[in-house]
């Protein structure tokens, strides 16, 4: 075991090493420059659909599709607003220092471009499936929409394996539940075959009504969860507001100077902040993985530009606001530079102005981690139909419900095999999505070109 868990933390680091960053990084520079920087451009006009699906004014009711563009955006949430939010950000600050976050929001405005195109791409080449639901995702688009069919196909195979084996064994299901369980145990000494039991019987209660109860689910739970984790971020944020314009200072100063990190014993490099602020703001809203794009290919909309603009709100929401409020707690609270790692350092910030501080990073983390299950089980279920059929849907619920228990009760050391082993199958999502993207961003660009030409965003008030 302990050679298994060298060889995957060795192939991770290589996987995720400056060439994949530079990969996804460079995607996102590259549909920004296409589409003439359209997360800029469009902000207002993608916040105009964005309220519109709030109050439920979309008029999506007679579109074809399952669930509601804002239940889309929701469901999408749900998977990426996970438990990376509040571990993800502290490790990136206790590795890269406090100019992590700067990088942070780089890589979050480029990909917000490559979340448009794969919301845009996702509508504009979906599929029905056999039962009459809707079918979408980086698989259909690079099968249908690249000119040369096999290369494709190729592509969408392996990008459907990959998902399959993050759905079931990475980052979307055990990982999830067991940060849920150990955040419930530290903090409320709740027995993790307890969580276990319980997870597992409402994961199961939610996936069995499909893409449309996990759409509604999703719609109430993501804006209340993450509302209320603003809130109590933001009140340690104020609580130190004299802080507040060091803070931001620190954060850009060390983006490009470097500054100790892990309590002063270890320098972070520039180099380091880059690489830590960048990875894991990508892991974290998760543009160019694709995932995000299965959900949205499932929303009740004809017009691909609409829902691309919507989908590239959810890298806004989930960096440019959940994260940032995480890493501000961090650094107003001091505790940055305290030697702490992962939930255990944001929970050491919330600590410091709020008596039952670690009770919300606890809660917040139990709710990212319930929602990105339900979420990642749908991404996982359109994965195998892909490469199988709706035959298979049945017995993938039951692996993935028994899954979830497993990751709950597993807390030894070696549990760091199942980390690994689901960022390495992000990179193989990631590749063949982005040359997907990168081969599509023609069709990307013409479309937008057109779409905001003619003036029809001018139609959402």
């Amino acid at each position: 075991m302990e050679q298994l868990v060298e060889w995957t933390t060795r192939i991770n680091a290589n996987a995720w090493g400056p060439w994949m960053i530079a990969l996804l990084l460079g995607t996102g520079v590259w549909l920004t420059i296409r589409t003439r920087f359209v997360q800029l451009r469009r902000l207002l006009f993608a916040l105009r659909l964005l309220r519109q699906g709030a109050l439920r004014r979309d008029q999506s009711e007679k579109d074809v599709g399952d669930i509601s563009p804002f239940q889309a955006l929701t469901t999408a949430l749900a998977a990426t607003v996970g438990n990376g939010n509040i571990a993800g950000v502290a490790t990136a600050i206790y590795w890269g220092g406090p100019g992590a976050p700067l990088w942070m929001w780089i890589s979050a405005l480029f990909g917000m471009s490559t979340k448009y195109a794969e919301g845009l791409l996702s509508v504009r080449y979906r599929r029905v499936a056999e039962d009459g639901t809707m079918a979408g995702g980086p698989m259909y688009y690079m099968e249908d929409g690249l000119s040369n069919r096999k290369l494709g196909r190729t592509l969408g195979l392996i990008f459907g394996i990959a998902g399959s084996l993050t759905a079931l064994f990475g980052t979307g299901n055990m990982m999830q539940s067991n940060s849920l369980a150990l955040a419930l145990n530290s903090q409320f000494h709740i027995p993790f075959w307890l969580t276990g039991v319980a997870i597992t019987a409402l994961v199961s209660l939610v996936i069995i009504g499909g893409i449309k109860r996990i759409g509604a689910v999703a719609e109430r739970l993501v804006p209340t969860m993450v509302v209320l984790y603003i809130v109590g971020a933001l009140f340690v944020i104020f609580y130190n507001y004299n802080l507040i314009p060091y803070a931001v200072a620190l954060v850009f100063k060390s983006a490009f100077t470097g500054q100790a990190a892990i309590g002063g014993f270890i320098g972070a490099g520039v180099r380091e902040a880059v690489r830590r602020g960048v990875s894991k703001g990508l892991l974290s809203n998760e543009a160019g993985l694709g995932s995000a794009a299965i959900a949205h290919g499932a929303a009740r909309a004809r017009d691909p530009i609409r829902q691309g603009s919507i989908a590239m709100m959810g890298t806004f929401i989930d960096t440019i606001i959940v994260c940032s409020m995480t890493a501000l707690v961090i650094i107003v609270s001091g505790q940055w530079n305290s030697g702490l790692d992962s939930t255990a350092l944001t929970v050491s910030a919330f600590n410091t102005a709020i008596p039952f501080g670690g009770a919300i990073v606890a809660l917040g983390s139990a709710l990212f981690g319930f929602t990105t299950l339900i979420g990642w089980y749908y991404y996982g279920e359109q994965c195998l139909e892909y490469l199988f059929g709706l035959k298979i849907t049945k017995g993938y619920r039951i692996v993935y419900v028994t899954l979830t228990f497993i990751g709950s009760i597993l807390q030894a050391e070696n549990l760091i095999i199942v980390w690994n082993v689901g960022e390495i199958s992000l990179v193989f999502m990631a590749v063949p999505n982005l040359i997907g993207i990168l081969l599509l961003s023609g069709v990307v660009a013409k479309m937008t070109e057109e779409y905001f030409k003619k003036g029809k965003d001018k139609e959402i008030t």
